[in-house]
């Protein structure tokens, strides 16, 4: 059997590819935080939350009403980005322009909210979600064993990530939110509805949050608890690519979910703590993060 480094390479192969696939969710989620930051300056400690109501609505939707998988991908997000507009209409547009510490701490204790009415509801055991049959099964490539389902997420998240990028950096509407952001009388003067353009920003960010719990539902077990030790994580992502770059986080997300299973591979008692010991480096050299500005 081929090596590298001592290593089996179907062994190697297949970590990198859960590491990719893992990094996939990170640069979903990531990247609505770092919308959410770097347009409404508010750190979404309930993001982990709702990666879970994506993944719970699917599950319900899907065993209440029979949708399909590639409906649930759209009606899912959707309905956790109506929730999210809801929350930030009711509640943290009130904190508009005061320290970021207060939506910290209000998203915090929505997280808790949530995740606590669905542990008492459904409890602490995962529920199962079945798997697209259409993504079912494995291709063989040599060494590298391809899950079909897996290599679908990913080429999803890329795909989603970059036309996000691309729609921020790149168009029309994309300048009038970070106008809106840097000089909100201005751009009111101009006539643009600001609060508007601040609610639909936080509930596009949620939506991705909700996405990568419907991407996540059929792999992972759907439970209230499945967003909380994944969105320090996804924090962690957003520090080491720079708070509120969106390139940023979807680079760091991508690579540290490569770091990931190249570490399971070779040192697995550090797979879980390699994510920060990345971020402790980095900030010790680049303290605004890899793609971060400088305050």
């Amino acid at each position: 059997m081929a090596e590298f480094m001592g290593i089996p390479l179907p062994v190697l192969f297949g970590q990198l590819l859960i590491g990719l696939f893992n990094g996939a969710f990170y640069a979903i989620l990531s990247l609505g935080l770092a919308i959410i930051f770097g347009l409404l300056r508010v750190i979404n400690f309930a993001h982990g939350a709702l990666y879970m109501l994506g993944a719970f609505a699917a599950f319900l939707m899907g065993e209440w009403l029979g949708l399909s998988f590639w409906v649930l991908l759209i009606a899912a997000p959707l309905a956790v980005a109506a929730f999210a507009a809801l929350v930030e209409r009711l509640l943290l547009s009130w904190l508009r322009g005061l320290d970021p510490l207060y939506g910290l701490l209000l998203t915090f204790g929505l997280a808790l909210v949530i995740e606590g009415l669905f542990q008492w509801r459904f409890g602490v055991a995962g529920q199962q979600f079945p798997m697209p049959a259409s993504l079912s099964g494995t291709t063989i490539l040599g060494p590298l064993i391809l899950p079909h389902y897996r290599v679908f997420v990913i080429l999803a998240a890329l795909a989603v990530c970059l036309l996000t990028w691309a729609a921020i950096e790149r168009t029309r509407i994309g300048a009038i939110l970070r106008a809106a952001t840097e000089n909100r009388p201005l751009a009111e003067a101009f006539g643009f509805n600001v609060p508007l353009l601040m609610t639909a920003t936080y509930a596009f960010g949620a939506g991705l949050a909700g996405l990568a719990g419907v991407l996540a539902a059929p792999v992972f077990q759907v439970s209230p608890l499945m967003g909380t030790n994944l969105i320090i994580v996804v924090f962690a992502v957003v520090v080491i690519g720079g708070m509120g770059s969106i390139g940023g986080a979807i680079l760091a997300g991508l690579m540290l979910g490569l770091a990931e299973g190249l570490t399971k591979v070779v040192y697995p008692e550090a797979s879980n703590i390699i994510v920060f010991v990345i971020m402790a480096i980095v900030l010790f050299f680049r303290p605004a993060g890899l793609f971060g500005k400088a305050a």
